[in-house]
């Protein structure tokens, strides 16, 4: 029986403020001493009470706004409780009834085609702290203790629920990584999967005959995007197996065995009720009034997708080409000052994703630490389409810049290239050298056994390679036949 995957989304994105959501303790976390990071507010000391972080809002806010949500005005935070040594107040400070942000959607593109998924909301939380479970051999269970770390307890988070409207695991990703990008954009969050400053809990079901919605299976423990790919289509499978065999499938909670490559049940999935949600009376309504919502709004950058198609419609670039110049937002600002520089839109962009990618890639750098900058990579491009420099040698050229620290005149005149063309009695020694290396070529020719001139183009092109470009094909052309007389 075909059943149609369906698939909705809860990321967890934590915020980009120096302080926590409700005290003024460090969000700075990541290789920080086990709790030292924390205060009586994030530890629930007694007689505590909770102050909101200005900046998380503005933050959350402006997420919100880029997804396209409505932004609410008086949204209540509630207590959400449950019972986990992991959270020391026994309940977590979150949005349940009216969320900051509601409606909203993304466009992606999956497997070559556009697709529209809403969103439910998008809601401010805290986040809770870490349990480490220490195994010999690093597997989910076995532990014979844990331990656990309150720093990250507190953290400012922005969770975002998608509806239920994804159905392979490709339109998933594609939703995960383009959130992850506008988060990046925006300067919201970092975005790190593996770093835990974007998480995701996965919840997949097959629909009923009927066409309503299967049993819902939450799928959590996933920090990488390809793991959530292997994690679905595992999860996939096993309902289709399950309900192939007549079997019924639990409302649960499943944890993601990555080297496994399996799921494993954790624990059954709680409800609303479950949680017993009330009004935390601790803090005030936000006020998110029509003005304050007009000055975030008016602070958006360009959203990456009309980056995208602008790219697409202004410079000629391809969709491939242009996804891959605006996937991060510092790297298409780049692009365009090159282009003012002068580079044609279509070199500019081939030298994007190959030479200064290529870089980048290698020497592990980010483009904000690239130190050429990009008037300087655009004059350089123009000298090639100028036809001042060749490819050769202006690859030459930027590779001096870059391992040397040259400007661009002196790495032209260190590489020999100063955009005179090779001629007269340098091209002939150049030529007279490349016979001399070639004896058996040069005698076939001499001998009209090069019937369809092969061996000449091939002279042609070794003598190419060794001027590095700076000799005018036609010109080599004439010298080595002439030479050949």
């Amino acid at each position: 029986m075909k059943r149609e995957v369906v698939i909705g989304l809860e990321i967890h994105l934590q915020l980009k403020t120096r302080t926590k959501l409700f005290c003024s303790c460090s969000t700075d976390y990541i290789g920080a001493t086990p709790n030292t990071n924390v205060c009586p507010v994030c530890l629930a000391v007694p007689g505590t009470l909770p102050v909101i972080n200005d900046l998380a809002v503005d933050l959350a806010v402006k997420m919100g706004l880029g997804l396209h949500c409505d932004i609410q005005d008086g949204t209540r935070f509630h207590r959400k409780h449950y019972f986990y040594a992991d959270l020391p107040k026994a309940y977590q400070i979150t949005q349940y009834e009216h969320a900051i942000a509601q409606g909203g959607y993304l466009d992606i593109i999956a497997e070559g085609k556009k697709k529209r998924v809403h969103l439910d909301h998008l809601h401010l939380e805290e986040d809770a702290g870490k349990l480490v479970h220490p195994t010999a051999d690093g597997r989910l269970s076995g532990a014979a203790y844990s331990l656990v770390d309150y720093n990250r307890g507190g953290m400012p988070l922005s969770e975002i629920v998608s509806r239920p409207e994804m159905n392979s695991p490709a339109e998933a990703l594609a939703y995960i990584a383009q959130i992850r990008q506008l988060a990046r954009y925006l300067d919201v969050s970092d975005g790190e999967m593996e770093s835990g400053s974007l998480r995701v809990d996965v919840n997949v079901s097959l629909s009923n005959p009927d066409g309503s919605l299967g049993t819902r299976v939450e799928l959590k423990n996933i920090n990488s995007l390809r793991s959530i790919g292997r994690a679905l289509e595992y999860e996939i499978a096993r309902q289709n197996r399950v309900l192939d065999e007549g079997g019924e499938l639990e409302q649960e909670t499943r944890l993601w065995d990555d080297a496994a490559g399996v799921t494993r049940s954790m624990r059954s999935k709680e409800g609303a009720r479950d949680y017993r949600y009330y009004v935390e009376m601790d803090l005030a309504p936000i006020d998110a009034k029509p003005d304050y919502v007009r000055r975030i709004r008016e602070s958006l950058p360009e959203m990456p997708w009309d980056k995208r198609d602008r790219f697409v419609s202004e410079y000629g670039l391809s969709l491939e080409e242009s996804q891959q110049i605006t996937e991060q937002r510092e790297v298409a600002d780049y692009y365009e000052e090159i282009v003012k520089a002068g580079a044609p839109a279509a070199k500019a962009a081939n030298w994007m994703r190959t030479e200064v990618q290529r870089i980048l890639r290698d020497d592990a750098l980010d483009i904000t630490e690239f130190p050429i900058s990009a008037r300087r990579l655009g004059e350089l491009i123009s000298k090639v389409e100028k036809k001042e420099l060749s490819n050769t040698q202006a690859k030459d050229v930027l590779a001096a810049m870059y391992g040397e620290k040259l400007s661009l005149e002196e790495a032209m005149k260190k590489c020999g290239a100063s955009g005179e063309k090779m001629t007269g009695g340098a091209l002939e020694a150049v030529v007279e050298k490349v016979f001399a290396s070639q004896p058996e070529a040069v005698d076939a020719i001499k001998k009209g056994a090069d019937k369809k001139g092969a061996k000449v183009k091939f002279l042609q092109g070794l003598v190419m390679r060794e001027t590095r470009g700076s000799a005018d094909p036609a010109e080599v052309a004439r010298t080595v036949a002439e030479l050949l007389k």
